[in-house]
């Protein structure tokens, strides 16, 4: 029995015709910025081909593109949480629906379960990519249909301006600046209670608060302690923060998050530590809650769902190759000091 014949792509069309795929579906549009001789050029190809325009090919040349995927490990940390809320923000104001597919953590997800999770390919992305299963996706889709995808994380500003699909913060900048603050107050070191990393293959979940944090120590010549690691819950940080907490050589810890330093502050008042007496604690992210903890928590705001907002301008114009525009910006990372954090006590 024959096999039914394929259907003509849009790049099937760009072949035959020797234009780009924005040039073909400009021509479908009806745009009026394609030379006569050219359209001439695609027409004749779209009948030989007997292409039917579809969705994709409209969107790729800045027609009514009318959905976006994103793809993450886990939409309830706060990060990842406040970038999907700025990205549908940003797509209901433009008539786009936004759908969420997870990639488990727990799961090995080869290239063609990535590819899979799109309704279409060529389907705009936005990754989450500061985790091992969002690093993957991120190579695959760079690979497979890098018209039509940006990828959010953790970067330092030379990654950021080197690639013009990473959207981010230089976290690690902004923990240097709360360590070196710290390091003014007059504490003789800052010790770290440190989000998970990953190392693998994908370079998943950068360590860029920890290094940020160590770096500093080291330019001003004082001790580095070993960065203490939790998971990330309450009770797992609660756990891992106990040795810090009673150590009374410890005046400082800078938290890889506002949920970790929650959990120190839980962890110091039931010790009878006072906070910011006997310990500063600083936190990352400005979460909601950390201007009503008690003491308000000083902590580093990052504006996470102008990131996600970001992305999604971006991934626009990257899939409108007819309108390309500077990448968006969004605030800097910033410190937000509060009452958790204060000079050491004399030791006289």
């Amino acid at each position: 029995m024959a096999q039914p014949k394929k259907a003509a792509s849009i790049w099937d069309v760009a072949r035959l015709a020797g234009v780009s795929h924005q040039t073909v579906s400009r021509v479908v549009n009806g745009s009026p910025r394609v030379a006569a001789a050219t359209r001439d050029k695609v027409l004749e190809a779209i009948a030989e081909l007997g292409y039917r325009p579809n969705r994709l090919a409209r969107s790729l040349a800045g027609g009514a593109v009318e959905s976006v995927t994103v793809l993450a490990a886990d939409t309830s940390l706060y990060g990842p949480e406040a970038a999907l809320r700025g990205i549908e923000k940003a797509a209901r104001s433009l008539d786009w629906s936004v759908q969420v597919s997870v990639l488990d953590p727990a799961d090995t997800h080869s290239d063609a379960d990535i590819v899979a999770r799109l309704p279409r390919a060529g389907e705009p992305t936005i990754i989450m990519a500061h985790d091992e299963p969002g690093m993957r996706a991120k190579q695959v889709l760079l690979d497979t249909q890098p018209q039509a995808m940006v990828a959010i994380g953790p970067y330092t500003a030379e990654e950021l301006a080197a690639s013009p699909w990473l959207v981010g913060m230089d976290d690690g900048k902004a923990a240097a600046e709360a360590t070196k603050y710290l390091l003014d107050l007059g504490h003789e070191t800052v010790h770290h209670l440190a989000i998970p990393t990953s190392t693998g293959t994908f370079g998943g979940g950068k360590a860029h608060r920890a290094e940020g944090w160590s770096r500093v120590l080291r330019e001003a010549g004082r001790e580095v302690p070993d960065a203490v690691p939790s998971g990330w819950t309450f009770a797992e940080a609660f756990k891992a923060v106990q040795p810090l907490i009673n150590d009374p050589s410890v005046t400082a810890i800078l938290c890889g998050n506002d949920h970790l330093a929650l959990a120190t502050l839980r962890a110091a008042h039931l010790a009878g530590r006072s906070v910011p007496g006997d310990l500063s604690i600083v936190g990352f992210d400005n979460t909601p809650f950390t201007a009503y903890t008690t003491p308000a928590l000083t902590t580093v705001n990052q504006d996470f769902e102008s990131v996600g907002r970001g992305a999604f301008e971006l991934l626009r114009h990257r899939v409108d190759g007819t309108n390309p525009r500077p990448k968006p910006s969004w605030p800097e990372p910033e410190l937000i000091v509060r009452e958790t954090s204060g000079p050491p006590r004399s030791r006289s």
